[in-house]
């Protein structure tokens, strides 16, 4: 479950090394997001040579939760921390990054961002 304010870690080598959710992208009303969803960030903390630099505005997709999510044959999964990936654009879901750090959950190619789960070590 992330919320607006909820610090993520970045998942990707894109330059940012800590994000905060500003928005969650569905409703105006959403309030939670999970594995899966688009979420609107700013980068509080970025490497002066990555792609992505400091105060910069993101559209990130979550990659892992602290919150256990329940799939569809009954069994749960959950990770240690909260992380995310910089996204070019919610349309094409292709990341900013060139390559991947932990694990994700195998939700993602579902939700078609094939090129994320294909470049990551471990899916879960």
């Amino acid at each position: 479950m992330i919320q607006r304010r909820t610090r993520l870690t970045v998942a990707d080598n894109s330059g940012a090394q800590m994000m905060t959710v500003i928005h969650i992208y569905g409703s105006s009303k959403r309030r939670f997001a999970s594995i899966g969803d688009v979420v609107q960030c700013v980068v509080k903390k970025a490497a002066p040579t990555g792609l992505v630099k400091d105060d910069e505005m993101v559209k990130v997709v979550v990659v892992r939760t602290r919150k256990e999510h329940r799939r569809p044959d009954g069994s749960y999964i959950r990770f240690d921390d909260n992380a995310g990936v910089v996204i070019d654009s919610p349309k094409d879901k292709n990341p900013r990054g060139t390559r991947i750090f932990g694990p994700v959950a195998r939700e993602l190619k579902e939700l078609g961002f094939n090129k994320i789960v294909s470049m990551a070590e471990e899916v879960y």
